[in-house]
C-alpha cells in the first residue's frame, strides 16, 4: 500500500461513490405502494422482444438481471410485474439526488442517472470524516426522495466503486488505504474496471483468476499481452487509480457497449439490444446536458474482428427515438447481406459523438421521426 508520506501517498484523495439501489424499480415502488415487496421489472413486454432495464431486489432473487430478455425474466418469475419505463420520473428524481450530492462538494461526476463519484477531500480538511459525509448523504437521499442508496468510501475511484457494491442494498462500506491491497486480493479479476468477459477468459488462460494473481504477474508480461491496458491492470492490482473526479470534463463522446456471455446471431435481437443501449446513452446525455451529431455502433465478431459504422445528422440529437432511428441502417451496414445468414456478434456498442451543450441546440432538434423499419421492441 502506498506510504501516506510518499509522493503517491500525498496524492491520496477521499472519494465517495454513491449508487442508487435498483433505481428505476425503486422509483416505481415508491410511487406505487402496492408494488412494494413485489418482483418488479422495468423494461419491455415479455410477450415481445423486450429486455429488462432494471428490476427490484425481489425479482433479482429469481436470477433476473438487467439486459436479460423480458421473456426469459418471465419464465424465471411468472408472477413478476412488468412496467414500461417512466423516464421523466427517473430523471426528476435523479436531479434531486445530484442536487443533494452537490451540497457537499462541487466535484461531482455523474456516471448515469443513478450513480456518481464525489471528491470530498477538501470537505474533510477540517477533520470531518468522509464516512460521515457518506452517511449524511444516504440519510438525506432517503429522507428527501424516499429511496435508498449504497455508498463506498475509499482513496480512489476504483476502490470506492467496488466498495459501494459490497453491502448493497442500502449499505455503506469503507476501504481505507491500509486495507486496499487486502480488500482487492481475493476479488475475481472480472470485478475490476475495464475487465470484460473476453479479458477474463484471456487472463484465465494465463492462470490469472484473482486480483492477487494479477498482482503477481510482471509488468512486462501484462504489457506484452495487453499493451497499454496491461499497465492499467498492473496498477489497479496494486490499488493505484489516478483518475480524478471530473465534474466538467470536456467529453468527446458518450456511449455504452456490452459483451455477451453467448454470441448473438439473430439480427432482431441485435437491434433490440442496440435500441436498449440507445436509451442508456440518451439518459446519460440528458444527465450531462449534452447532445451529439454522430451516432455510431460497434460490432465485434467471434474472431475478435471489430467494425464500426457511423451516421452524422445535420442537427444534434439526444433523445432515445432519434438515436434509435439511426440503428437499423447502421446495423445493416455493420452486418451486410454478404455475410453468413447467421453471422453472430460477441459485442455491440452505441456511441454518440460530436457533442454540444443542449442549451445550444434548437428546441425542435432530436425530434426525428423513426424510420419505417424501426420496430419498438419494448411494446
Amino acid at each position: 500500500m502506498p506510504d501516506p508520506h510518499s509522493k503517491h501517498g500525498a496524492e491520496l484523495r477521499k472519494i465517495i461513490h454513491v449508487d442508487m439501489d435498483a433505481f428505476f424499480a425503486a422509483v416505481e415502488q415508491r410511487d406505487h405502494p402496492e408494488l412494494r415487496g413485489q418482483p418488479v421489472i422495468v423494461g419491455g413486454d415479455p410477450a415481445g422482444r423486450g429486455v429488462v432495464a432494471t428490476c427490484s431486489y425481489e425479482a433479482r432473487r429469481f436470477g433476473i438481471h438487467s439486459a436479460m430478455t423480458a421473456a426469459r425474466a418471465r419464465s424465471l418469475c411468472p408472477r413478476a410485474i412488468f412496467l414500461r419505463p417512466r423516464m421523466d420520473a427517473y430523471r426528476e428524481t435523479s436531479r434531486r439526488v445530484m442536487g443533494i450530492l452537490r451540497c457537499y462538494t462541487p466535484l461531482v461526476e455523474p456516471l448515469s442517472l443513478d450513480e456518481a463519484f464525489l471528491d470530498v477531500t477538501a470537505a474533510t480538511t477540517n477533520g470531518v470524516l468522509a464516512v460521515r459525509i457518506a452517511r449524511e448523504i444516504r440519510a438525506r437521499i432517503e429522507r428527501e426522495t424516499g429511496l435508498t442508496a449504497s455508498a463506498g468510501v475509499s482513496y480512489n475511484k476504483l476502490l470506492a466503486k467496488l466498495a459501494s457494491d459490497w453491502r448493497k442494498p442500502n449499505g455503506l462500506f469503507v476501504v481505507p488505504p491500509e486495507r486496499g491491497l487486502a480488500f482487492l486480493a481475493p476479488l475475481p479479476v472480472g470485478k475490476l474496471h475495464g475487465v470484460g468477459p473476453a479479458t477474463v477468459k484471456k487472463l484465465s488462460a494465463m492462470g490469472i483468476h484473482t486480483v492477487l494473481d494479477l498482482r503477481n504477474a510482471s509488468r512486462e508480461i501484462l504489457i506484452a499481452q495487453f499493451g497499454k491496458v496491461g499497465l492499467w491492470f498492473y496498477e489497479v492490482a496494486r490499488g493505484i487509480d489516478r483518475r480524478p473526479v471530473q465534474p466538467s470534463r470536456q467529453r468527446k463522446s458518450v456511449g455504452t457497449e456490452r459483451t455477451f456471455p453467448e454470441n448473438l446471431a439473430d439480427p432482431k435481437v441485435m437491434l433490440a439490444t442496440l435500441q436498449q443501449m440507445a436509451g442508456q446513452v440518451s439518459d446519460h446525455l440528458h444527465t450531462l446536458g449534452l447532445a451529439g451529431r454522430t451516432v455510431s455502433i460497434k460490432a465485434r465478431f467471434p474472431d475478435f474482428a471489430t467494425i464500426t459504422r457511423a451516421h452524422t445528422d445535420a442537427q444534434a440529437i439526444w433523445r432515445t427515438e432519434a438515436i434509435s432511428a439511426c440503428l437499423p441502417g447502421l446495423l445493416a451496414k455493420a452486418i451486410p447481406a454478404g455475410l453468413p445468414v447467421h453471422a453472430s456478434v460477441r459485442l455491440l456498442g452505441v456511441t454518440v459523438s460530436g457533442l454540444v451543450n443542449v442549451e445550444g441546440v434548437p428546441p425542435e432538434a432530436g425530434q426525428m421521426n423513426l424510420l419505417e423499419e424501426v420496430v419498438d421492441f419494448l411494446r
